[in-house]
């Protein structure tokens, strides 16, 4: 079923739907007890599924970030060395008046290799304020400057206005960069969910607009397809922080008809147009719908030449990626993401 189709599944009968959700849960692979301790925080924290929600409670409630959070507080676990990353929060011109941005900066002496990263919240929900984890952590594995990049939200901001912001925050960053001491021939893009889908458009356009291609490009459970009927959908329809219904709602906020689901930069799986772009580490997390488009955009990009890492994560959700503190697969995570920046920072001329 694609995007277009899924308000007509919306009129299935309950009879259809009830059917079929015991089959899928039977196959729904379980958290890990550390996964589990922030969805069970995150519960009573109060946190609602999206598909639930209007908007202004979606950006509001509790987020899973605020779950590790609490889960790490609730553990005693310092926030060091992380907590002593320097941050600037500069704003990048833009036609629309400028973007807003945090720049992660590594202590000693430059210039540094540098990452722009697109946080995640299906293009709708959250900032570089809840995205906070896994740049900072980053930045301090690679030793180099992170730009978390602000952009645009929907629904006051359809599609493709993110996408666009994303693509001025990354010319920027290689025009101007040299400033806060950064080294744009050493740089990478980054992105969790949807900012994972920004990475990925930003290493195609710079290859589309023969400007500067990244040396890398990470992508971490990257929006890629409009398939909501794949294996890892149909296996985490119900789960938790994100569910099919709630892929739904923020495809439903994000484009202004359902024919924009159809645009290449959202179904990056039905591009023919890969070859060329930067090398991809993609990390994946089993407890997850779009766990098989990430996969499909791997192979995808491996048959078109492009070198790739991809690992999936058992036992963990959506959004694990910055919980390094108190999921030990986030940990691992993030070592294999600066462990893959560094190495393509020093092949790097």
């Amino acid at each position: 079923m694609t995007l277009q189709n899924f308000a007509k599944a919306a009129l299935l009968s309950s009879a259809l739907l009830s059917a079929a959700v015991p089959l899928y849960a039977q196959n729904a692979p379980k958290p890990a007890p550390e996964m589990q301790a922030v969805l069970d925080k995150l519960a009573a924290l109060g946190s609602k599924p999206f598909s639930t929600l209007t908007v202004p409670e979606a950006r509001t409630q509790a987020s899973p970030a605020d779950a590790a959070h609490a889960v790490q507080w609730d553990k005693r676990v310092s926030s060091n060395p992380e907590a002593q990353v320097a941050t600037r929060d500069i704003a990048i011109p833009s036609k629309e008046g400028g973007l807003a941005a945090r720049v992660y900066l590594p202590g000693g002496e430059g210039p540094f290799p540098v990452i722009v990263y697109y946080h995640g919240g299906g293009w709708v929900v959250a900032d570089v304020n809840v995205y906070d984890g896994a740049p900072r952590a980053i930045s301090l594995g690679a030793h180099a400057i992170v730009v978390s990049v602000e952009y645009r939200h929907a629904p006051e901001h359809k599609f493709p206005a993110a996408h666009e912001d994303a693509w001025t925050a990354y010319k920027w960053v290689v025009e101007n960069i040299h400033e806060l001491n950064g080294n744009a021939d050493k740089i990478a893009v980054a992105g969790e969910s949807a900012g994972g889908n920004l990475a990925a458009n930003v290493a195609l356009m710079a290859k589309e607009m023969k400007t500067k291609q990244p040396v890398h490009q990470l992508l971490v459970y990257p929006v890629a397809g409009i398939d909501m009927n794949t294996a890892s959908y149909k296996e985490n329809a119900d789960a938790k922080p994100l569910g099919k219904a709630d892929m739904e709602w923020f495809v439903k906020n994000t484009v202004a008809s359902m024919d924009d689901a159809n645009d290449p930069r959202i179904n990056l799986n039905g591009r023919s147009d890969l070859a060329g772009v930067a090398p991809a580490t993609v990390i994946l997390a089993q407890i997850d719908p779009l766990r098989s488009d990430g996969e499909t955009y791997a192979a995808k990009l491996k048959d078109a030449g492009v070198t790739v890492d991809l690992k999936t994560y058992d036992g963990v959700t959506h959004e694990f990626f910055g919980m390094g503190k108190v999921v030990p697969q986030a940990k691992e995570a993030l070592d294999l993401a600066v462990s893959d920046l560094t190495a393509a920072f020093n092949k790097a001329k």
